[in-house]
């Protein structure tokens, strides 16, 4: 089940079984899939952190603190106010992506490949690694966390409990990102089975260790002792780059 289930339609017609009235088989299949991977991941490349930093301050977030151009980032050093925004577009962004994966290519509808599964990954891809900028964005956490909800909303639920006890305890918000990422597979796999879920069974794999590849840098540093730990108390703009750019 996906919060799609609850459209009275659920894309029982995607694209893929429209353009087969038009184009081969094969051909329809190529579109659908390379239109899943490539808008998905544009829309990933939209790193609002990257945008909000320069059109309201006129920096750019991964020149500050962790280096990093996710909402932590953002609420450590310009507030929560912004960080809420940027968490609030980056999920935006997941679930527009999501939705396209959707029509394109749906399972329900007789698609031999998982069009969701794909904008799953892609979309997160993009954020981690945007082509807009250079390819160094964020830690794709905001769009991880809406992709679950929309593809896995009982396992969005148990996460996020699992999310904010971690969190509670520790301060690490990177710790508890690290051990939901690693969860997530596990628990997609064992509470949504079926013939129609093979393909996003394995990018829930591909999207784990992608985030936590993500964070190897927080590893290191909880390893050693030296994470950063939440506080909304206080906002902390510390540069990390002598050569910051003058926007």
């Amino acid at each position: 089940m996906t919060i799609f289930s609850f459209c009275p339609v659920y894309f029982e017609n995607d694209l893929y079984s429209r353009l087969q009235s038009a184009l081969s088989p094969e051909l329809s299949l190529l579109l659908c899939v390379l239109f899943s991977i490539v808008i998905p991941y544009l829309l990933g490349s939209l790193n609002f952190g990257i945008i909000l930093s320069r059109v309201f301050f006129h920096e750019d977030i991964r020149n500050y603190g962790s280096g990093n151009a996710g909402a932590t980032n953002m609420l450590r050093t310009y507030g929560k106010g912004f960080a809420a925004l940027t968490l609030a577009c980056d999920m935006l962004k997941a679930a527009l992506a999501v939705l396209v994966g959707a029509l394109l290519l749906n399972p329900r509808a007789g698609a031999p490949i998982d069009g969701i599964a794909l904008a799953s990954l892609f979309v997160i891809l993009g954020h981690c690694f945007p082509c807009f900028y250079k390819f160094k964005g964020g830690k794709g956490v905001a769009t991880f966390a809406m992709v679950i909800l929309i593809t896995r909303p009982i396992v969005f639920l148990l996460l996020l409990f699992a999310f904010v006890v971690i969190v509670a305890g520790t301060k690490f918000i990177s710790l508890g990102s690290i051990i939901c990422a690693l969860l997530f597979p596990v628990f997609s796999h064992s509470l949504y089975t079926g013939p129609d879920t093979g393909w996003f069974n394995l990018a829930a794999v591909a999207i784990a260790l992608l985030v936590v590849f993500m964070h190897r840098e927080n590893i290191k540093r909880l390893l050693a002792g030296k994470e950063s730990k939440l506080s909304f108390s206080k906002k902390e703009k510390i540069e990390i780059k002598k050569d910051a750019e003058k926007k």
